[in-house]
């Protein structure tokens, strides 16, 4: 099946999906080993756009403002664990190709990094549904660094895609993961970029009318 024809099959929801297994200790230990094998010294950015912002997985030596151009927030990632289940995925964000993304920078701290990259990489990559990447974050006093990015891979059947308003309502109506709803996590990102005066008002926007159609 193609990415274009599972995209189709994507409007109707809940989505016919096949995520396959879940990555086990041994992938993602190498998926992680192979990220840093690409990493080109000095400090370790991570680069926080949607959850990691309002919840953190591990501790930071520091935190800047920080921005990536190339790729942009979407709200395009079907999640059968974290925001929803295989009967009703939910969706969470990730960094798809175009435009910018405004976010946080964190330098994570070398004492236990080899921990605290496996943590994250437990909550990011229960499925191999992201490309883990070096992305070049400009910082907000100017500097560039190689901040790590978990960027969609569109030819998998966990993309989404940017769906119809129609059928986010019926995800921010029907989706409930191990960690809530996918309706509470979007209006947590929300909250939190705009708390940090960095607003997206393109999901702003999109929330809103999802909001609006609850009233009708």
């Amino acid at each position: 099946m193609t990415a274009l024809e599972s995209s189709y099959l994507n409007l109707a929801y809940p989505p016919r999906l096949d995520l396959g297994p879940q990555l086990t200790h041994d992938q993602l230990r190498s998926s992680m080993q192979s990220t840093m094998a690409r990493h080109k010294g000095g400090p370790v950015w991570l680069f926080a756009y949607g959850s990691l912002i309002w919840r953190p997985e591990c501790s930071a030596v520091e935190r800047k403002r920080g921005r990536v151009h190339g790729y942009h927030r979407g709200l395009y990632l079907w999640s059968h664990e974290h925001r929803g289940t295989p009967e009703l995925p939910g969706l969470v964000f990730g960094l798809d190709r175009g435009g910018s993304c405004s976010g946080f920078a964190y330098r994570l701290p070398e004492e236990q990094l080899d921990a605290s990259l496996y943590a994250l990489w437990q909550r990011e990559m229960p499925y191999p549904s992201y490309r883990p990447h070096w992305l070049n974050c400009r910082l907000e006093d100017g500097s560039q660094v190689q901040a790590l990015g978990f960027v969609l891979e569109r030819h998998l059947p966990s993309y989404a895609g940017n769906l119809p308003d129609d059928v986010l309502n019926q995800v921010f109506e029907s989706a409930c993961g191990r960690y809530g709803t996918t309706r509470d996590y979007v209006e947590q990102t929300v909250q939190a970029l705009r708390s940090h005066a960095m607003p997206d008002r393109n999901l702003e926007a999109r929330l809103k009318r999802c909001k609006g159609a609850d009233a009708h």
